[in-house]
Order: structure tokens, then C-alpha cells, then sequence
């Protein structure tokens, strides 16, 4: 765990004893998405990744997003600390997992409620690119 954000490693110690559902929907957080997030496990597929980039969403892991945004369209900076303030992600729902060969598409819903408004949906259709071992997202197509 070393050279993890600050943030991150308060984070983990606060919640390695707990076992809490994972924001993706996909088990337990300490066995889905937590490794990504701490840096000690690869995720194997794109599916893998986005459901571990909407958990960090959901967490507000600004760092581990960016980290995993490929470097040709990676934003500059990113504070999801402050969209947290102004809501929250609800759920996740994976409509389709497209892999070929280093390369790979994922369709999602994911719902966010905002303090005041109603919930809203996200529907994307995002690709992915495999390097070094690494699953990156590059950008998507809302719908």
C-alpha cells in the first residue's frame, strides 16, 4: 500500500474491519472492488474496471479514477469529493460486456440522486484499452 493517496489509506483503515456491499453490486467490497482501489490486484477484464471506476465514483476516489482514465483523455483533475457533497450514486446496472482482443466495450446505467432534485440515470456505452496488463477507459457514448 505504499505511495497510496492519503485519503485512500485512511480509507482502508477505516474500513478493513467492516465488511460492507460493494457500490457496484457485484459482493462484498473487500473481495470486488477494494483491491483495484488499493493498488494490489489487476482488474481482468473491462467490465472489471468499470465496475471498479463507478465503486471509486461512488467512494469519491478521485485519484484512483484519473488513474485509471488512459492518458489520452485523462482530465486533468478531478473532485469527486465535491460531487459527493451535492448527491449520491444509487446503483449500477451492466447492460454488456464486449471484449476483443486489447480492447473492449462495456454498456452501463448508473443512477445518481442529487441532495435536491430528482435521480437522474447515466447510460453509457464506454471503451476500454488494454496496456501493459492494464485496463484503461478511454471515453463513451451516452445514450
Amino acid at each position: 500500500m505504499k505511495n497510496l493517496p492519503v485519503s485512500l489509506l485512511l480509507f482502508h483503515m477505516v474500513q478493513k474491519n467492516k465488511i460492507q456491499p460493494c457500490p457496484c453490486g457485484n459482493g462484498v467490497y473487500q473481495a470486488c472492488c477494494q483491491p483495484f482501489h488499493l493498488h494490489t490486484g489487476l482488474a481482468p477484464t473491462a467490465e472489471a474496471l468499470m465496475r471498479s471506476r463507478y465503486s471509486a465514483y461512488a467512494l469519491g476516489l478521485s485519484d484512483y479514477v484519473l488513474s485509471t482514465w488512459h492518458i489520452s483523455t485523462r482530465p486533468k483533475q478531478l473532485d469527486l469529493q465535491q460531487e459527493l457533497a451535492q448527491g449520491k450514486w444509487l446503483g449500477l446496472n451492466v447492460k454488456g460486456h464486449w471484449p476483443q482482443g486489447n480492447k473492449a466495450e462495456v454498456e452501463f446505467v448508473a443512477r445518481y440522486k442529487p441532495n435536491n432534485g430528482p435521480a437522474s440515470r447515466l447510460h453509457e456505452r464506454s471503451r476500454f484499452v488494454q496496456e501493459n496488463r492494464h485496463w484503461y477507459y478511454v471515453d463513451g457514448d451516452l445514450f
